[in-house]
């Protein structure tokens, strides 16, 4: 398959990886040290933005400059913004009960479990979903720039959705008045994870970017691991099981889409 500079690309492969693993290597230390695993949220965000410009800084002169740098920008955009929600909502708060669970459940020691548990799979993900941003920098021919931009179109749905429904959720929670109400407003009153459609649209918008080549095309599993772990997985899943006992949640559920956007339900329809 044509259109990619192959030689380039691999080596790339290979230096994205190692970018990684220090990444993630810095969050076992951190944890070694007696750190919170919950900085892997923040460093999740933060890695992809890492990829992106490893990768941008190693294909000049092999691909197309104005798509590796509309692709760097895109995927930097989304990472940074990401980490720094993130870190803004967890800082100060200790450990997340998703980890706690993980250090109960399974023997070793913090480090160990982190190590193992929690660094090495996001790492293995996070660079698996990341090739589509990584092959489209190599792209060697002239790209098929409508497509390009209905990636970036449906980058910035997405990103407008997680963005502004991750400000309406914190707003709502600021208030003291929604203390143990359900948040059923803006964007959250025609999704039930209007952050995790956004999520997934994101690296959907990004695939497209790279479906330019035969090659791009061919890392759809990454746009489509990351919804998987997002509607089926580690996302929505495991945030509906926390939420489940909330009065008034079932009703919520009842009436509102759980991952894409939709009108609300009516009882009796």
């Amino acid at each position: 398959m044509g259109g990619v500079a192959w030689a380039g690309l691999g080596v790339n492969l290979g230096l994205t990886a190692v970018a990684v693993v220090v990444l993630m290597a810095g969050v076992v230390l951190w944890v070694a040290r007696g750190g919170a695993v919950v900085v892997i949220d923040t460093v999740w965000g933060a890695g992809f933005a890492l990829v992106a410009v490893v990768t941008w800084l190693a294909s000049a002169g092999d691909g197309d400059g104005v798509l590796r740098a509309l692709v760097t920008v895109l995927t930097v955009m989304w990472g940074v913004r990401l980490a720094v929600h993130l870190h803004r909502r967890n800082h100060g708060k200790g450990e997340d009960p998703r980890y706690e669970d993980l250090f109960a459940r399974h023997a070793g020691g913090r480090t160990r479990v982190a190590a193992l548990w929690v660094c090495l799979p996001q790492a293995v993900i996070l660079w698996f979903v990341s090739l589509p941003v990584q092959v489209a920098q190599y792209v060697t021919i002239e790209p098929a720039w409508w497509l390009v931009a209905l990636g970036v179109l449906v980058w910035a749905v997405g990103l407008v959705f997680e963005a502004v429904g991750d400000a309406q959720l914190a707003r709502f929670k600021a208030d003291p008045v929604n203390r143990g109400r359900i948040m059923d407003r803006g964007l959250w009153r025609y999704t039930r994870h209007p952050n995790y459609f956004g999520d997934a649209s994101v690296w959907w918008g990004l695939y497209l970017c790279a479906c330019v080549t035969r090659p791009g095309a061919a890392t759809v599993l990454s746009p489509l691991l990351m919804t998987f772990f997002l509607a089926r997985g580690t996302g929505k899943p495991m945030t509906e099981q926390r939420m489940a006992d909330r009065p008034g949640y079932a009703e919520y559920v009842e009436r509102t889409s759980g991952f894409v956007p939709l009108p609300p339900r009516h009882r009796g329809r």
